[in-house]
């Protein structure tokens, strides 16, 4: 389990590097130094912190399954389950911070304001309405006559 979680750390740590074009090593020192200069960075680096301690938490949980399966072989007991649990909700945590970073390295998000995001059209397209105002057309008369009607 541990390559798993290695590739998602390092899958994340490039897309970082290739935003903001330096190591994360350095672009944790920039934002420490001075964590005005890039919010955006500031947000990244931060949810890089919260991603990486959730990921060591998913690894000290994974292990202490993998020691109790390991010890009792066959059904798992309670204290097993409870690991598995654990484990389960470490994955749900470390996943949504994983997906937290993905959103915020995509300048074209949902509900970013980015170049061609609907949120960054110009004025005159957000005053449009947002349903048609006109009166539907009626549909015209049939020329086929309905079955058993006679005219």
């Amino acid at each position: 389990m541990p390559e798993f979680s290695e590739d998602v750390m390092g899958v994340v740590t490039e897309r970082i590097e290739d935003r903001f074009q330096m190591p994360l090593a350095d672009l944790r020192r920039a934002v420490q130094a001075a964590p005005q200069a890039n919010p955006d960075a500031t947000s990244v680096v931060h949810w890089y912190g919260l991603l990486a301690e959730t990921q060591d938490a998913l690894d000290t949980a994974e292990d202490a399954l993998v020691e109790a399966l390991g010890t009792h072989p066959g059904e798992l007991d309670d204290a097993a389950m409870e690991l598995a649990h654990q484990v389960n909700a470490a994955v749900t945590a470390r996943d949504g911070r994983v997906m937290v970073v993905n959103y915020l390295l995509d300048p074209l998000a949902p509900g970013k304001r980015g170049p061609g995001v609907w949120r960054g059209a110009g004025p005159a397209a957000r005053r449009a309405p947002a349903l048609p105002t006109s009166a539907p057309a009626l549909p015209g008369e049939r020329g086929i006559p309905t079955r058993g009607v006679t005219r």
